[in-house]
């Protein structure tokens, strides 16, 4: 029996399909889900979930949000979620010279402060799974 998988996040449903399995960062660290799973509703972490399908395997960087299990049907809603192979690691990249910078420049209202190290945790996270992805290429399992 397969598991049905939904990835989404406000701006768009970034994938569906049936898996055999799925890890991903649950704020209290790593859930693994296979089919028959006991139901749960989660917070999500930031970090890296890895889809296996076929003895292929997939992963996004996803970033904050909530996952249902169900013994048949797995829906992350999460705030960001970006298909490694999808990932622009130079944008990352910029992306976190400019986080760096706007915590590096000193000055911060509370707000601000909280939003340059989120931007900072999202891009460095984007690099890691771009770069880990780059470094194994497709993955295949069997």
């Amino acid at each position: 029996m397969p598991l049905h998988l939904q990835i989404v996040t406000p701006e768009r449903l970034a994938y569906e399909d049936e898996v055999d399995s799925v890890q991903l960062p649950g704020s209290e660290g790593e859930l693994g889900i296979l089919p028959h799973h006991a139901p749960l509703l989660a917070t999500l972490g930031a970090g890296e979930l890895r889809i296996r399908k076929g003895g292929q395997e997939e992963s996004f960087a996803v970033f904050g949000g909530f996952v249902q299990v169900r013994p048949d049907k797995v829906i992350v809603m999460a705030e960001t979620a970006d298909l490694s192979s999808e990932i622009d690691l130079e944008r990352a990249r910029e992306a976190r010279r400019e986080a760096e910078r706007a915590l590096e420049s000193g000055y911060h209202e509370g707000a601000d402060l909280a939003a340059a190290r989120a931007a900072l945790q999202q891009a460095l996270l984007r690099i890691r799974v771009a770069e880990r992805r780059h470094r194994e290429g497709p993955r295949r399992r069997g």
